[in-house]
């Protein structure tokens, strides 16, 4: 085992496991492309694509380039009260691609955030309207939507790995994930099953539905 290799193991805690894991974790000294290479030359490939953030490859020389290029003028600055081109640059970007009717831009630093801020403006809009009881949130199952605690509530009650934290999530609703296979529209039977949900809870949910 090397020394790097056994610190790791005794003093960081990685996600998804115990903080006393019997096996240590493998040591990438370096990557490209799809490809990871570990300490002893052992050559590996990332399937998961670094949990589906480098869908680009690793190393890729274009988005090096970026990133040295932005590391010249400033590595990072807060959003609260400044802005900068690359975040103008990029916004204008999205707007491109995105319907007509949204015209509003909100950026997250991760996939649960992203769903922790959406939550929180839908609660925030129903506030505004002044529907004050409306508090609760209607998600599919066998969703998944991130590790923190509003993430969690919307995640799949039975197989999304949260049941430990059940007594003290949020208390929302699910509705039966649908039929169809993945890429194909929903049947009518889908839509009618979320109607009747949404009709039957409507004085405490009017929110988007939280979806993937």
């Amino acid at each position: 085992m090397y020394p790097s290799a056994s610190f790791d193991q005794h003093h960081l805690w990685h996600p998804y496991s115990q903080p006393n894991p019997t096996l240590a974790n493998w040591v990438v000294s370096r990557a490209q492309g799809c490809h990871l290479y570990l300490e002893d030359g052992t050559d590996l490939i990332d399937g998961m694509a670094s949990w589906w953030s480098v869908i680009h490859g690793y190393n890729h020389r274009v988005l090096n380039q970026a990133i040295t290029d932005q590391l010249g003028n400033m590595a990072h600055v807060m959003f609260g009260g400044l802005t900068h081109q690359p975040a103008i640059d990029l916004g204008q970007q999205l707007l491109a691609i995105t319907p007509e009717k949204l015209t509003r831009i909100f950026y997250s630093d991760s996939g649960s955030v992203a769903v922790e801020v959406a939550i929180k403006m839908a609660l925030q809009a129903q506030q505004a309207l002044g529907h004050i009881q409306k508090t609760r949130l209607l998600s599919f199952m066998n969703g998944y939507h991130g590790d923190t605690f509003g993430a969690m509530a919307v995640t799949d009650p039975v197989n999304g790995m949260h049941h430990r934290f059940s007594h003290v999530l949020a208390s929302h609703m699910f509705a039966p994930a649908p039929a169809t296979a993945f890429g194909e529209p929903c049947t009518q039977h889908d839509t009618e099953t979320l109607e009747r949900l949404l009709e039957k809870h409507a004085t405490e949910t009017g929110m988007p539905v939280v979806v993937d």
